[in-house]
């Protein structure tokens, strides 16, 4: 009698342990930390160095996404990581905007508590929503944070020339150098006139963060409706039993 050959075993595949604090695009997010670090400790003095750190800074920015969505390293820490930098490192800049233009200084302290209230609204109106991430926005939500935050391209641009706007207000502080044109001199200098030019779309810029802190401030008063509505119904059908 032949006998049969014993079935092999059958390999157990085990999950791998990840370390998210190790995944490559958050490690991008490190390092623009650092680079924005290294900007606030020139921006007093050294504007050339300050402006190469924190254009560096931002532009890594667009990078640690691709990054992470090409090796599959997407993850909550590193929006969240990417968020909180963008946030921390445009509002020293305008921190120190308001020192140099103490006349605009309402104006700058007014930008950084939009910027910050819009993001964290909107932030925690998608965490109570059980969405994945802050930039899953419906047409049905709002046309214009879905038109802006699921186009790459045009999130580029008004984030970009957003802070080429403060980066440009910055070294006009620094640069008295007037702009000659066909020959003569005007009254502007080149980071003012590049000021100029990416301002309607830094002031566009702040309408949709006015735009993201209504919508995400209705999304949690219908949040709040539909659970004290639940409430409400227990209350009623508990009552209902008694009687």
């Amino acid at each position: 009698m032949v006998k049969a050959n014993p079935t092999p075993p059958v390999p157990q595949i085990k999950p791998v342990k990840e370390n998210v604090f190790l995944f490559v695009p958050n490690l991008i997010g490190y390092s623009r930390i650092i680079l924005a670090a290294v900007s606030l400790h020139f921006m007093s003095y050294h504007p050339i160095y300050c402006t190469i750190a924190y254009i560096i800074s931002q532009l890594l920015d667009a990078v640690d996404g691709q990054v992470a969505r090409m090796l599959g390293q997407t993850s909550r820490f590193g929006a969240v990581l990417d968020m909180v930098t963008d946030r921390c490192t445009t509002s020293c800049l305008l921190c120190f905007l308001s020192s140099v233009y103490p006349n605009w200084a309402i104006m700058f302290q007014s930008l950084i508590a939009l910027d910050f209230a819009s993001h964290y609204i909107h932030m925690y109106s998608s965490m109570i929503s059980g969405s994945k991430s802050h930039k899953t926005v419906s047409k049905e939500q709002s046309r214009i944070l879905h038109s802006y935050y699921t186009n790459s391209n045009t999130l580029f641009i008004f984030c970009a020339c957003n802070e080429l706007f403060f980066v440009c207000l910055y070294l006009a502080h620094w640069y008295d150098a007037p702009l000659i044109l066909f020959g003569s001199k005007t009254g502007w200098n080149w980071p003012e006139l590049v000021a100029g030019l990416m301002f309607p779309i830094c002031a566009g810029k702040q309408i949709i963060n006015v735009v993201q802190f209504w919508k995400a401030s209705k999304s949690i008063v219908e949040s709040d409706l539909e659970e004290r509505l639940q409430q409400q119904l227990k209350q009623i059908n508990s009552r209902n039993k008694i009687h």
